[in-house]
């Protein structure tokens, strides 16, 4: 079986377009991890060693064709994230230039297959080599000359990108259009036609990119550093690149949520930035060492959201403590409709708790927490710790001792979530 399918690898830069499509074909489903014959795929990879490792011709092939015609385009770039779960084949698929090709055709508007792009991205940048690239790569755009904020990624031409448009190149840092991008691909409606679309892809997975490089400091540096708002407009007023993703807390797809969390709780372990983090929109700051100021990211509400379910409060009209202390509750934050929905993940919950802790971790960021309400959100935490906490005794010591949780009981099928 083996040596058959090894057979079909030597077709995958055949002359016939056709010909790499059925080699290709039957080729996507031995990458998967599980897949028995999989290993066609690392001949000629090796883990270690000094100096440049030759690129084995399959691995050659398989980028090539991400700039083929549609449907060869899509099962490479399928093959390459299936396969792309290995550190070896990680390492192979690092070099620069592949690496600006795959930046180049996410930013592409009309790349039609960018989401595939940035998961195959999103897996890459599990290695501290390609986020070190991504922080400091620069791409060649060709600026639209009707639309100042349109461009054309040179690197990006392929089968499945439009031609570049007449016009001179220049570098720009390719971080601040990824995030520009990102944010951009929450407005494409997935109900649309794709040629209907201004921009094709969704671009969730770069959330998952976006985490993975706030996992080291230089990453953190970058989401705490401001930047114009507009990246191809350098006089347009400056803000935090963070402030750009925390928007997308409670965003109906899990990968934007799950990765945006992760970046938010990721920048929290820098201290110095606490202060910029929390801070509203109408107050500037700046992250030491750093004396550059823009806008507070007012990340506060969108690490709250997602922990607020929709449970009334019990409120007497006559505790003014009470009513004082809903007022510290950011106001989006202080009427929530009916239908709000506490983030389902547990996982997610708990990042967001995560990032609480570390904000608590400074004087001036505990004092922001208490100074908003934030206890009023987490009331049902503090109940689960007392009830948690609390010693336990003779009408306890077995299943037919309950303890009274004080906890509304809303409708029959209501649990605490925490």
């Amino acid at each position: 079986m083996e040596s058959q399918l090894s057979e079909l690898l030597g077709f995958l830069h055949d002359r016939n377009p056709q010909v790499r499509q059925i080699a290709l074909s039957n080729l996507l489903g031995h990458t998967p991890q599980e897949a028995s014959s999989r290993s066609i795929f690392f001949k000629g990879l090796q883990g270690s060693g000094l100096g440049k490792q030759p690129e084995p011709e399959v691995v050659r092939d398989l980028k090539l064709l991400c700039r083929d015609q549609l449907a060869i385009a899509h099962d490479a770039f399928k093959a390459l994230v299936n396969l792309s779960d290995s550190p070896i084949m990680i390492s192979a698929l690092s070099d620069t230039s592949f690496l600006q090709f795959l930046v180049s055709y996410i930013l592409n508007p009309q790349a039609t297959l960018a989401d595939l792009a940035a998961m195959l991205l999103s897996n890459l940048s599990v290695s501290a080599s390609v986020t070190s690239a991504l922080l400091s790569m620069k791409i060649s755009i060709i600026p639209d000359r009707k639309d100042p904020d349109a461009f054309y990624p040179v690197q990006s031409r392929s089968g499945t990108s439009p031609l570049p448009p007449p016009g001179d190149s220049r570098d720009v840092l390719a971080m601040p259009m990824l995030v520009d991008a990102f944010a951009q691909g929450a407005l494409v409606d997935e109900n649309q036609q794709l040629d209907e679309r201004k921009r094709k892809g969704e671009l969730h997975f770069l959330a998952s990119v976006f985490a993975n490089i706030t996992s080291s400091q230089i990453g953190r540096n970058f989401f705490l550093t401001p930047f114009p708002v507009k990246p191809l407009q350098q006089d347009s007023p400056l803000e935090y690149p963070l402030a750009k993703v925390i928007v997308f807390t409670e965003h109906k797809d899990k990968i934007r949520r799950g990765g945006v969390s992760s970046t938010i709780k990721n920048c929290a372990f820098h201290v110095p930035a606490h202060k910029a983090i929390l801070l509203p929109e109408t107050e500037r700051a700046a992250v030491p060492p750093s004396t550059k100021q823009a806008s507070g990211i007012d990340a506060l509400p969108s690490i709250l959201l997602p922990l607020a379910g929709p449970e009334e409060l019990d409120i007497d009209a006559s505790c003014k403590r009470v009513w004082k202390d809903l007022e510290k509750l950011p106001a989006s934050l202080q009427l929530l409709p009916p239908g709000k929905k506490r983030e389902q993940d547990e996982s997610l919950r708990l990042t967001h708790i995560e990032t609480l802790l570390l904000l608590s971790t400074t004087r001036w960021g505990r004092d922001c927490l208490r100074n908003n309400g934030v206890y009023e959100v987490l009331i049902h935490i503090e109940r689960l710790v007392n009830l948690l906490k609390r010693d336990e005794g003779p009408q306890t010591e077995n299943d037919s001792g309950v303890v009274q949780a004080d906890v509304e009981d809303e409708d029959d099928d209501k649990i605490i979530e925490v």
